[in-house]
């Protein structure tokens, strides 16, 4: 590409994001109290890391368009905070990281029927169209049992971040690290082997479907599980905590500590 249409390329960019952040969406102080009585991830963090979660969180709420579907009448701000938080969560080790591929979120009332599969989903991702698809209810239950390893929040943000990586045509692309990548795949054909043969304890068995399904569930349990994850697949663990640039353990004794 010529030097020129690269400055031009270069100073469009600049000038789009800093329309964005002159105009980004503000929280307000019931949407931070929310965000601090909902997000046990963003409660752990140091003060300085949450005015970083904020700064994120506003953007991503500046650059997504929530959609309501299937006779949702209304895309409330607490449905804007926990699912924005939930991208925030994912992509908080990778600042550059907003998964500005997928721009809309579509939010159904209930399970709906996948105009991709024709059967009841519960949360999907479609990256011809840059969406990402949820059911509230379901995303809600991973708010309420944030122990058990199954968040269909993570588990839909971790399918659009792996498939952000490979997507060429944005900016993000191939921002996870490639050696450490390969060193992921390694130990996940592993781990979906055992599942397959019944040999594995920890993980479910929708993370031996396919490398997809196993990354979603992966991270699922890093996040929400991260003690029991370390000690069960401590290769693996660390791995994630390379390829994502955090560590849900560090953060969590690093705030208690401060304490």
């Amino acid at each position: 590409m010529p030097f020129s249409i690269q400055l031009v390329n270069f100073f469009t960019e600049s000038i789009y994001r800093l329309g964005l952040w002159l105009f980004r969406y503000r929280l307000s102080h019931s949407e931070i109290e929310t965000l601090q009585n909902l997000s046990r991830y963003y409660q752990v963090l140091k003060p300085e890391h949450q005015k970083e979660f904020r700064g994120k969180l506003s953007y991503i709420l500046t650059t997504k368009k929530f959609i309501p579907r299937g006779g949702l009448t209304e895309i409330t701000s607490e449905m804007k905070i926990l699912i924005g938080a939930t991208i925030v969560q994912v992509t908080f080790g990778l600042p550059r990281v907003s998964l500005s591929h997928f721009s809309k979120i579509l939010v159904y009332p209930d399970r709906y029927i996948s105009t991709i599969s024709q059967a009841y989903h519960r949360g999907e991702v479609n990256p011809r169209l840059g969406i990402i698809v949820l059911s509230w209810p379901c995303f809600i239950e991973g708010f309420i049992d944030e122990t058990d390893g199954i968040n269909l929040g993570i588990h839909e943000v971790a399918h659009a971040l792996k498939l952000e990586n490979r997507i060429r045509s944005n900016d993000e692309f191939n921002f996870l690290n490639p050696q450490l990548w390969r060193s992921y795949e390694e130990l996940a054909q592993r781990e979906m082997n055992l599942i397959q043969t019944g040999g594995s304890d920890f993980f479910r068995k929708r993370g031996a479907e396919n490398e997809h399904e196993f990354f979603a569930v992966a991270l699922e349990n890093f996040f929400e599980r991260p003690e029991q994850f370390k000690a069960k697949k401590p290769e693996l663990y660390s791995v994630l905590v390379n390829l994502l640039i955090q560590d849900p353990i560090f953060l969590k004794s690093a705030r208690r500590n401060s304490s």
